[in-house]
């Protein structure tokens, strides 16, 4: 990662909750979520709002909260996700605690979601027991750590030979399952697991004591371990141990693996939410983004490329009241890093961009320069479909940060039906060089097309128009297609201004035509209006239309808005 982005993603995630150590233990799902929650730093306020965000989340949030990651989302994670304000910081959550996740962030799937998913679909198949499969112990278990390596099943309970650890001798038991795993990570190696179903239900529970499962437990003389049988030991003795389990004394001792201090510490770290693997991204995770440092207008457009290709240009506007200017030498200069990202829903990053950029103004241009805005534009190309837009502006000299978080839904453009791109309203159009024909900050093909991003013009500017038409249908004869392109002006509901013109005029007549207008503002009054450019093919009968809203005020002295050039 470059300087600029490493920068970047410092001031911008750093602004996190500091995460404290995971607790030992998750709550049981049967329990209030809230009682879930840890409070370690925590005021009374931040508790207080914990619980009212919590009553007061909708239903699909509450439901991937308290539902889809109950087990694996660690208390930090908790805390963090219900302190935030917004459903777009809940969405760039639930993105990126999915990313952190993932084996390799780059792949177009994210292998942990589908395979924390594909357990719970595989919990409520095989362990439901009028409770939900993923609401069971077993179905925690499962979901938590995948599937064990080695299952000892007795559905039907039958007769059980103790192992010698365990006292000897033989008894009869209720319906129980050990579930063995080689190794575990975070725990340890050869971790075996015990399920008891005492009431015959299909509930199995997990149980940190192996005489659980003894059906015969309290029936006097049965199920008499081999000490019991030599009479070196009563059957009453069993009640009277301290370690939490009913078990006959052994022979030689009770082992290490069943000191109840192990045992402890096993049934908690296996119910604690696994340790995440991408410790960098943890910040992202927790984050608290401070908003509007910066304020900054900004919008996206779409324009087609290929059938399955959209042209996707970011333009970012910037007031240079926002930035903090240096004076040196007689020149006052501000730099700001801009970074992109666009991702997909299951957090894969399909593009970034970064940029440094600067404005320099001399002494006796200064005090004017304020008056202006800074534009600068990315255009990424994106296959449709439904992205996650994060844009991040920070001026250098003040350390400020602006930041936008937004849904990026890209267009599928239809082979048969009428498209249209979308309608932009510019301060500036012109050919470019043949040199520089697709490439540079507003180049659209042949044209250098400046967004206006308020839409806000004079009456001494012209208002550009900028419009792409699609699969308009060729006569079968000419091969020629026909077109009528309609512009309206309307102030509220009165209309100003229309006028047509036909693809012959404008020497169109492929498939494709491509509108480039300038239409003086003198005779507008000032006020708000709406433009509408329709487009109509003569020979499929199909008609599409954009419209846009500008307005239009005095002439000042100076220009709105001045590109953005890259610094050095």
């Amino acid at each position: 990662m470059s300087r600029v982005a490493s920068s970047l993603f410092a001031s911008l995630f750093s602004i996190a909750l500091v995460t404290a150590p995971l607790s030992a233990q998750q709550a049981p799902p049967a329990q209030d979520p809230a009682a879930s929650i840890v409070h370690q730093n925590l005021d009374k306020d931040q508790k207080r709002k914990i619980k009212r965000t919590l009553k007061e989340l909708d239903s699909s949030y509450k439901t991937w909260l308290n539902e889809d990651v109950v087990y694996i989302i660690s208390p930090d994670e908790r805390n963090a996700f219900l302190q935030l304000a917004t459903n777009e910081e809940r969405e760039q959550f639930i993105e990126q605690f999915w990313l952190r996740r993932s084996s390799n962030p780059d792949l177009p799937d994210n292998d942990f979601k589908e395979e924390h998913y594909r357990r719970i679909a595989y919990a409520n198949e095989h362990y439901a027991s009028g409770i939900p499969g993923w609401k069971t112990d077993r179905g925690k278990m499962y979901i938590i750590w995948g599937p064990p390596d080695e299952i000892d099943s007795h559905p039907t309970g039958g007769t059980w030979d103790r192992p010698m650890e365990d006292g000897g001798g033989s008894t009869s038991t209720y319906p129980w399952e050990t579930w063995r795993w080689r190794y575990l990570e975070g725990i340890g190696e050869n971790i075996e697991l015990e399920f008891v179903d005492p009431s015959g239900s299909g509930e199995y529970h997990m149980t940190m004591d192996p005489s659980e499962k003894d059906a015969l437990l309290h029936v006097p003389g049965a199920g008499l371990s081999l000490m019991e049988q030599m009479g070196l030991a009563s059957k009453a003795d069993r009640f009277t141990r301290s370690d939490g389990t009913n078990l006959p004394t052994a022979l030689g001792g009770t082992p290490a693996s069943m000191d109840e201090f192990n045992r402890l510490e096993l049934f908690a770290k296996v119910q604690k939410p696994p340790e995440v693997k991408f410790k960098d991204l943890q910040a992202i995770v927790t984050a608290r983004i401070v908003r509007d440092q910066m304020r900054f207008d900004w919008r996206t457009d779409f324009l087609k490329v290929t059938n399955d290709t959209v042209l996707v240009p970011v333009t970012i506007q910037v007031p240079n009241t926002q930035l903090t200017f240096q004076g040196k030498d007689g020149i006052h200069s501000a730099t700001i890093n801009i970074f992109g990202r666009v991702s997909t829903l299951t957090g894969r990053v399909v593009q970034t961009f970064e940029e440094a950029v600067s404005r320099d103004f001399p002494d006796s241009l200064f005090q004017q320069s304020l008056k202006l805005q800074s534009i600068y534009q990315k255009s990424v190309p994106l296959r449709p479909g439904l992205y996650r837009l994060d844009l991040v502006i920070k001026d250098v000299q003040s350390g400020n940060v602006g930041v936008v978080n937004t849904r990026l839904a890209v267009p599928r453009y239809e082979d048969e039906k009428l498209e249209a791109s979308s309608l932009i309203l510019a301060d500036q159009i012109e050919h470019v060089p043949a040199k520089q024909i697709g490439t540079g900050q507003f180049v659209i093909g042949s044209s250098k097309v400046r967004p206006r991003l308020a839409g806000d013009f004079t009456t001494a500017d012209k208002l550009g128009i900028y419009m792409q038409v699609y699969n308009l249908k060729p006569d079968d004869k000419t091969h020629k297609s026909a077109a009528t392109f309609e512009y309206t002006v309307m102030k509220g509901d009165q209309q100003i201004m229309q006028f047509k013109e036909t693809s012959e005029q404008m020497k169109q007549t492929g498939d494709q035509i491509t509108i480039e207008r300038l239409l003086p503002l003198a005779t507008l009054s000032p006020g708000k209006y709406t433009l509408q450019v329709s487009a109509t093919d003569s020979l499929s009968k199909q008609t599409i239309s954009r419209s846009a809203e500008f307005s239009v005020r005095a002439p000042l002295d100076t220009k709105t808005a001045a590109n953005i050039t890259p610094g050095k």
